[in-house]
């Protein structure tokens, strides 16, 4: 077959991208990257439901603290390992597939807990979450769907969904199990979770990614290995520009997040909150992260560009740890909070946008993947080092250590361009 000149490759290109952009294909992307968002809310809502009451179960049938806090481990491991090799799933099979295997482990998992009249059972419902990644898999097909410049937005836009899940999961799965006894939530969540997986695969495309003849090569490249290839995912992180991105994001909230893993102990001991008082704290912040993400991100990407917005969240990081050094009173925390997920939120949304274009279009899952273990990361590691320094060095120690970090942090931004070539979006 003849190889394509240069002149029809860029003619082709340019026919793709008119007809990508026409007023149907458009409606029709749109359409898709709603009914995400609705399967990510509901998705999100049957895990915040589960979370709820696992404590309690894990109490009735016996478990002391110590026995609960592997429970909680095996979790985070499971969901740590699984985050990277999702995201090559969906590369491989398409977002579709991906959504559906992670609904459907979700119903695998609610089952499991809902005959979990046994600790063995228990401890066995957790296997299924290596293949749970709904917020990941929402932020596959956002990505597919978006142009580059929009992204930010369109991926800000999921922390509306995890806010609603957030506070209607909590709030129904605690009503529940105090009306219709301590596995109905799981009842609910597992039809919930067929439901999803149902309209995943009546409504949601089977292949999401954009349809070229470099994305093919690309993506021929991206399958050469097996999706459980971890050199193809140290290939990503070695490709210009992401390993660096990476750090960035891991190291900027780490401190932070180490607070906000130890938070129910530091409520009860440093503010001397009761349970309720500390729910309502942790609704408080889902509510503020829910604005900040749909919200308020969405804006900032239409007149800042992202290196900008990185730097502005890297540096109220470094003034919330030193509000946290100084903090003495939950009124104190209180405040604190706002630019806390204001920063939170920022560096997450701009590094998974950075992050996703700066690798091919056919890598994009993996990459996202990668992404979504930094918090399994945190919640597997941080009750250890977390416990460590509020031991040792006090609640000050999460301030001074976040101020230190995004210092450094603050310092290499400015000497260095990140992303190397960008454009404020239009």
């Amino acid at each position: 077959m003849k190889e394509p000149t240069s002149e029809e490759r860029n003619r082709n290109f340019r026919e793709e991208a008119l007809e990508k952009h026409k007023p149907e294909n458009m409606i029709q992307r749109q359409q898709v990257i709603r009914i995400t968002y609705l399967i990510t809310a509901l998705d999100l809502t049957f895990l915040f439901m589960q979370i709820g009451i696992i404590p309690y179960l894990a109490k009735s049938l016996g478990l002391d603290s110590v026995d609960f806090g592997y429970l909680q481990t095996i979790f985070g491991v499971l969901q740590l390992l699984g985050g990277p090799v999702f995201g090559r799933f969906a590369d491989r099979f398409g977002a579709r597939a991906a959504l559906m295997l992670s609904s459907f482990a979700g119903f695998v998992l609610f089952l499991l807990l809902s005959v979990s009249t046994s600790i063995p059972v228990l401890f066995l419902s957790r296997i299924p979450a290596i293949f749970m990644h709904g917020l990941p898999g929402a932020q596959m097909v956002i990505t597919d769907l978006t142009p580059p410049p929009q992204r930010a937005d369109a991926l800000g836009k999921l922390g509306l969904c995890f806010g609603v899940g957030m506070i209607i999961g909590s709030s129904l799965g605690g009503t529940l199990a105090t009306k219709f006894g301590i596995y109905f939530p799981s009842y609910i969540a597992l039809v919930g979770s067929l439901i999803n997986t149902v309209i995943v695969m009546t409504c949601i495309p089977a292949h999401t990614k954009p349809k070229s003849e470099g994305c093919a090569m690309q993506q021929n490249a991206s399958q050469s290995g097996s999706v459980f290839s971890f050199r193809e995912i140290l290939r990503l992180l070695k490709l210009p520009g992401v390993m660096e991105v990476f750090i960035i994001k891991v190291l900027s909230g780490l401190p932070t997040g180490l607070f906000l893993i130890m938070f129910s102990i530091i409520s009860m001991d440093f503010f001397g909150l009761e349970a309720a008082e500390s729910g309502y704290l942790l609704a408080y912040f889902g509510v503020l992260q829910m604005v900040i993400q749909g919200l308020v991100i969405g804006r900032l990407t239409s007149y800042y560009t992202e290196h900008t917005l990185l730097m502005l969240g890297v540096v109220v990081f470094g003034g919330v740890g030193l509000a946290l050094a100084l903090m003495t009173n939950v009124f104190h925390y209180c405040i604190i909070s706002l630019p806390m997920v204001f920063a939170f939120c920022t560096v997450g949304v701009i590094t998974d946008s950075i992050l996703t274009k700066a690798v091919p279009p056919s890598d994009t899952g993996a990459m996202l993947g990668i992404c979504a273990s930094v918090h399994p990361l945190m919640r597997t590691v941080g009750p250890t080092i977390g416990g460590l320094l509020y031991k040792q060095f006090g609640v000050s120690s999460f301030g001074y250590l976040q101020l230190a970090v995004n210092l450094v942090l603050f310092l290499y931004l400015s000497k260095n361009k990140i992303p190397p070539k960008e454009e404020k979006d239009q």
